[in-house]
């Protein structure tokens, strides 16, 4: 471990005592909001003291293990464990340093997901159908809830525009990754020379906020729109005018839900959404600033950017931040992204370990 990292550790197991002892005085209770404050920041550090606890067991046992090695009848034993401990404390080094890295606050975020068709015509809107229906199923493996909030078909089918909202312990933290423009590479249905052709469709992430205390919504700024929603028919079919459209005048930012049958609903969920993407645009204004160098861009904003190719010809799906080629293109699109999410996880933590490492 580098000193600067050392150091880091010193810091949070000094602040992590301190909590405790904070949560520990006889009135510490009578403050609520600072008693629930004091216990979350404990609870987040409470698996760092615990996993430096363990490596410093391990330590103290691998001493012992070879002390024992000058004993002739030990020395079998001893050899079994300090192979055993070595292993045990690479281990705990390793969770502990990953344990340093600055925690996203976002992570346990619920999220709202907007897929558009790019370049392409009607092949661009059937991928942007194919990316959001690969999503979808994501979430369904696992466990999370989703609702499509609003959509525009394609005319041969898939979406010009989709939006969904996925609600789920660690959604945010998984999906983060994802925006940016994604390509596909195949022979599109309505080619008749088997030529292959090249589309695109842009992802993005936003996370949903609780509470954005630091985005106002002024009434003066909003234009609100009431429509039928529109549906593939039968009983879903809205009769009345619920479904809401919200245009934000200074930005020029238009969203609208139309998922829920009741107009105050999908007016709450518009407003979450359009806060989601104005904080998002403030975020991505300080992330391309401070994250000039790094190849992931977590919430830059940066749709332009080509971050994976999904090849048709070749099976193979390619992540170009990372190069990253993966020949499971069948499994990824029916929403197995376990490997390209947990490498790119991997990616980031690498990175923001190196950061730490480098600070002074």
């Amino acid at each position: 471990m580098t000193p600067q990292l050392q150091r880091r550790l010193e810091q949070l197991l000094e602040r992590h005592h301190e909590v405790g002892l904070l949560l520990a005085e006889p009135d510490a209770a009578n403050d609520s909001a600072r008693f629930r404050a004091l216990s979350r920041e404990y609870a987040q550090t409470q698996e760092l003291a615990d996993t430096f606890t363990a490596s410093r067991k391990a330590n103290n046992e691998l001493v012992h293990a070879r002390e024992m090695l000058a004993d002739p009848d030990m020395r079998d034993l001893a050899r079994e464990e300090i192979a055993r401990l070595e292993i045990a404390r690479a281990e705990l080094e390793d969770r502990l340093q990953t344990l340093l890295i600055p925690r996203d606050p976002l992570d346990d975020a619920n999220l709202f997901m907007e897929v558009r068709a790019g370049t392409g015509g009607d092949e661009a809107a059937l991928f942007a159908g194919d990316l959001l229906r690969m999503y979808l199923r994501y979430a369904e493996r696992r466990g999370w809830r989703t609702e499509l909030m609003s959509a525009h078909e394609g005319e041969h089918g898939g979406y010009k525009e989709a939006v969904a909202r996925v609600e789920g312990r660690g959604a945010y933290a998984a999906l983060k990754f994802e925006s940016g423009t994604h390509r596909v590479q195949r022979v599109p249905v309505t080619e008749g020379s088997g030529r292959i052709h090249t589309s695109a469709a842009t992802v993005a992430i936003l996370p949903e906020m609780e509470e954005i205390e630091d985005i106002e919504l002024r009434d003066a700024d909003l234009k609100v729109d009431t429509f039928r929603a529109s549906g593939a028919g039968g009983q879903h079919v809205n009769k009345t005018d619920s479904a809401i459209r919200i245009t934000h005048l200074p930005t020029g930012i238009v969203v609208e839900c139309q998922d829920e049958r009741s107009q105050h609903k999908n007016r709450a969920r518009a407003l979450s959404l359009l806060k989601a993407r104005l904080l998002d645009s403030q975020r991505a204004e300080q992330a391309a600033k401070q994250a000039a160098t790094r190849k992931l861009q977590v919430g830059s904003g940066d749709r332009s950017q080509r971050i994976r190719t999904y090849n048709f010809p070749q099976g193979r799906v390619t992540d170009h931040r990372i190069n990253l080629t993966l020949h499971q293109l069948p499994q990824i699109l029916d929403g197995d992204l376990d490997d390209l999410i947990g490498t790119l996880a991997r990616e980031s933590h690498a990175e923001a370990l190196a950061a730490l490492g480098d600070a002074p």
